[in-house]
């Protein structure tokens, strides 16, 4: 596999720790258990039945805890610390041949994590305006499914997943500050003044 098809299964990698960080290393572990992948180096300690443990299970706690209104927004303060250096970590070592890890991927792939992680998490955060509870697990099953099919088509077809990654983070992108420019201006709408009462004698 030649350096540019790694360099963009890294940057999936990192965006994809952004949204779920416990689920990617799960599945890349998993992946390279099962055979379906021969991953790098400095990849391998995913395939650690401690790693694969662990992270199934937040795994499956993430799941249910980013579709409650208002504990995801929470969650994905507390992963603030932790979706970023996953991210670099994953970018820098899936171009890595013997386990050292570049400073310039480890940066890139911090930057992709956290930019991912605030797109979700801004996302969520307009979400939870609404009362309703519909939109909040629809956009948390359809990052489910993002996670799962971007690490299947990730190795497969790296530069076609790369490129639906970014149309989709471009249009949430503009999606979001559609949005919250709504938001806005309902909040900061001036109100018209109360009508004055009529005093009876």
């Amino acid at each position: 596999m030649s350096q540019a098809h790694l360099f963009a299964i890294g940057i999936l990698l990192a965006w994809m720790a952004g949204i779920r960080v416990y689920l990617t290393v799960f599945g890349l572990g998993l992946a390279g258990v099962m055979g379906w992948l021969d991953l790098p180096p400095a990849l391998d300690v995913a395939t650690s039945p401690w790693v694969l443990g662990v992270s199934g299970l937040l795994a499956t706690v993430e799941f249910f805890a980013d579709k409650i209104p208002g504990v995801d927004s929470g969650w994905d303060f507390l992963h603030t610390l932790l979706r970023v250096p996953v991210g670099a970590f994953l970018a820098a070592a899936t171009l890595s041949p013997n386990g050292d890890l570049g400073a310039g991927m480890l940066a890139t792939g911090a930057g992709v994590a956290l930019s991912s992680h605030l797109l979700k998490a801004g996302t969520r955060a307009l979400l939870n305006t609404s009362p309703e509870p519909v939109s909040n697990w629809t956009a948390s099953v359809t990052e489910d499914v993002a996670v799962v099919g971007g690490l299947a088509l990730a190795f497969a077809h790296p530069f076609l997943a790369l490129a639906i990654v970014v149309a989709v983070s471009a249009l949430l992108a503009m999606a979001v500050w559609w949005v919250w420019r709504r938001v806005r201006r309902a909040l900061f709408a001036p109100r018209p003044p109360a009508p004055a009462t009529e005093l009876r004698h």
